[in-house]
């Protein structure tokens, strides 16, 4: 039993300690987007605002989430490189 807690306690260093790492590097970004929320109105009854393109909204909505799924990459390949260095020190 205590083999399970010992790597439940671990893996939930490491969940903390990635979380810290991606706030970090979220806290250095300068113009850091949020994901839009509102989508376009498709519908025939909608008003038609020139400005509401559903493609460019996918696109600029596409593009945030890869720089945010990048922060979280580099933020676990940075967790797994201090786990090599503590392993390697210890």
């Amino acid at each position: 039993m205590e083999p399970r807690k010992n790597l439940r306690d671990r893996e939930s260093h490491r969940r903390q300690r990635q979380h810290e790492l991606l706030i970090a590097l979220i806290h250095q970004q300068q113009d850091l987007e949020l994901m839009d929320g509102d989508a376009p109105d498709l519908s025939s009854t909608g008003r038609n605002f020139p400005d509401q393109d559903p493609a460019s909204w996918l696109d600029r909505n596409r593009r945030v989430l890869k720089r945010y799924q990048a922060m979280v990459r580099t933020a676990i390949t940075l967790d797994a490189m201090l786990d090599i260095d503590e392993v390697s020190s210890g």
